[in-house]
Order: C-alpha cells, then structure tokens, then sequence
C-alpha cells in the first residue's frame, strides 16, 4: 500500500485546486487503496466546501510571525507531521514561493513531486503590474526555475505550461473532470448563458459583460448567469447597470450543486485573461454544453479544438467573443453538434484515466529511488 503525502495551503474554500485535490485524493484512496494524507497551512476547524472520502487523514500546523520566525516553525512542524506519516510520495500543491523550499526543509528523502496549478507568469498578468513588480517577479521566477530542479517530478497541467519552465523533469498530468453524468445533460433549450468562477481581475467579467452588452441589443430574450465568489470590489454590478444589461444579467455566489446549473445552460463562455488550466470548461463540456472561450495561456486550447467542440477567441477580442456567443445562441444544431463532440472528447479527463497516470508516476518514483 503507497503513503503519498499532499502540502498545500487550505483546502476550505470552492477554487478550482481544492476541487481537483478533493476528487484526485479521493480516488487514490477509494480506488488504488492509497493512504493519502493531506497536510494544511493555517485552516483550523474551517469547514471543507467539497466533498472528500472519508478514508484521508488530515493535519493542520498553525504558523505566523517574522519571515524568520515563519519558517523556522514551518520547517519544524512540516519536518515533525513527515516523520510521523512517512509518505512513499510527498506531493507539494502549494503554488507560493515557500513551496519551492521544501526539497531543502524536508529531511525525509522519499520523492518529491511539485504540482503546479498556475501560470509562473500569473504575477505579471496583473492589472497594476509596475515596472519594480514586473522586475521582481521575474527575479522571483528565476529563483523558482532553480529550485524547481530539485523536485524528483515537477507536474504541469498543459502543454501550453511547459514553455514557462525550463526543466528536465516536466511532466503533464491534466486535471480530472469533477463528474461525467450518464443521463440528464443539457438539452441546450434554455436561453440561458453560463460563466462560473470567482469575481477577480484573471477571470475577465468585464469583458464578458461588454461582450454581452453586444449580445444583449441582438438576443434580449437571452439570460447570463455568473456563478462565483462575489467581490465587491470589482464593481461587476456597476458596470452592468452602466452598460445598461443589468435586467439580463445575474450574479450567484458559489453553490455546491453547479451541476444543475450546467445542464440548465446551452451556452458557456470562459472571459478569462489567463488560466492554469480551465476547469469549468471541461465541466460544462460533460454537460454537453458547447464553450466559446478566449484563447488564453493556459488550457483553453488544450481543451477546446476550434469549430469542433468548441470556440476559441483571439484573447481579449470582445466584439470576437460576443460573435462567437451569437453564433451558438442563433443556431440550435450548431450547438447540439459542438455539444456532443465535446462530451466524446473530454473523456479522456475521466477521474480513472487521470488516477491511472499518477499512479504510473507514483510507482516509478518509488521502484527507482
């Protein structure tokens, strides 16, 4: 029986890396009979969003103060939480700079494998990215690049991600579909648009909210719903009165039961500037529900072949995006055939067929220790 040990930051919240963690861990151990363990940063008693099987064990350190004092503590508990697993595999998921030490804190030589869920470039994508953070980041990257090298694997979601590292022991494990319903898929007659993720700069509401004011003089009848954590900040709801769409758009905050909304939709549509990988879309694919997405780094392409399952949009087109919508919304067998090759082509993020890879990683880095 293999022991793998997943470090990562809090595993409460409704993102896309908490969701695949829940369903990759889950898998191992309901499946492969893996002992996984999982161990936190900070989470207290936080309750978890998603569901996890019940066969994982947990274990949180608390760690605060000084950048001295911070690391010291976390190199000590990390060290003691290790030796008392003793994991076959340690898995790091925690995409800050401290990750990137741990093949140095950690004394226990098992393999180490780095799994990476966001562009290294995500910092310079920012809106308010100034020449001294552009300056910094790229330090900063070249810092992760070195150590990076130090990891037995270090494991990308796409191959669009392989050209942000220079490293020799890149791998390219995709993340699992959170579900593949066998029945009850969208029939695509609902005049209803879908988006779902978080309200924050990388996921470009603005932009589909301008695209939709284009779409919106076309189709009134037509209805978009945004599915995410509401930030107020972003002043999503200002623009849309501004653009005078507000009676035709909606905002919900997360809801555990997205899967109805993806078999209400008949339309999905991904804004986003730039992405790890682009969860939702082979989400709403499994639905049945044909995407029109910017082409951004990372996973839109790798998902999406253009015409055939899907839309891809020259990123930040937004008359391109809102012809793209339009051309779903206006023909119904349009839709139903990107509908169904998008199902057919998504099975390959099957749970089984993505737990069959790791696994395959797993035992090589173990037999070749």
């Amino acid at each position: 029986m293999k022991t793998i040990l997943y470090i990562t930051n809090q595993i409460c919240g409704s993102g896309g890396l908490e969701r695949v963690l829940s369903i990759k861990a889950s898998y191992l151990a309901d499946h492969y009979g893996y002992k996984v363990h999982i161990l936190t940063l900070n989470q207290g008693d936080e309750a978890l969003f998603y569901d996890f099987s019940t066969k994982l064990q947990y274990h949180d350190i608390a760690v605060a103060g000084n950048p001295i004092k911070y690391l010291s503590t976390y190199k000590k508990k990390i060290n003691a939480i290790v030796e008392e697993v003793n994991p076959d595999v340690i898995l790091v998921c925690d995409d800050g700079l401290k990750g990137f030490f741990l093949p140095l804190l950690i004394k226990n030589p098992c393999p180490k494998v780095y799994e990476r869920h966001v562009s290294k470039n995500v910092a310079l994508q920012s809106e308010s990215a100034s020449f001294i953070k552009k300056l910094s980041v790229k330090l900063k990257n070249t810092l992760m690049n070195s150590l990076a090298k130090r990891f037995d694997k270090f494991v990308v979601l796409t191959n669009g991600n392989i050209n942000d590292w220079n490293l020799k022991n890149l791998e390219v494990i995709p993340n699992p579909l959170s579900f593949y319903p066998e029945k009850n898929i969208s029939n695509l007659s609902n005049k209803k648009v879908l988006a779902v993720g978080k309200q924050c700069y990388q996921k470009g509401y603005d932009r589909l909210l301008k695209s939709w004011e284009i779409v919106n003089k076309i189709y009134p009848d037509w209805q978009l719903d945004i599915y995410g954590k509401i930030e107020p900040s972003e002043k999503l709801e200002e623009l849309a009165d501004s653009l005078k769409i507000s009676e035709s758009v909606s905002f919900f905050p997360p809801t555990k039961t997205i899967e109805k909304q993806y078999q209400e939709a008949s339309v999905y549509v991904m804004p986003s500037r730039y992405e790890g990988f682009g969860m939702v879309l082979i989400e709403a694919m499994a639905y049945g529900v044909p995407c029109v997405s910017f082409d951004c780094p990372f996973g839109p392409s790798d998902i999406i072949s253009d015409n055939k399952n899907g839309i891809l949009v020259e990123n930040g087109d937004i008359k391109g995006l809102a012809k793209g919508i339009e051309s779903l919304i206006n023909d119904s067998d349009k839709r139903k055939k990107m509908g169904e090759n998008a199902r057919k082509d998504i099975e390959k993020y099957l749970p089984e067929k993505i737990a069959k890879q790791w696994d395959k990683l797993f035992t090589n880095l173990i037999k070749n220790k």
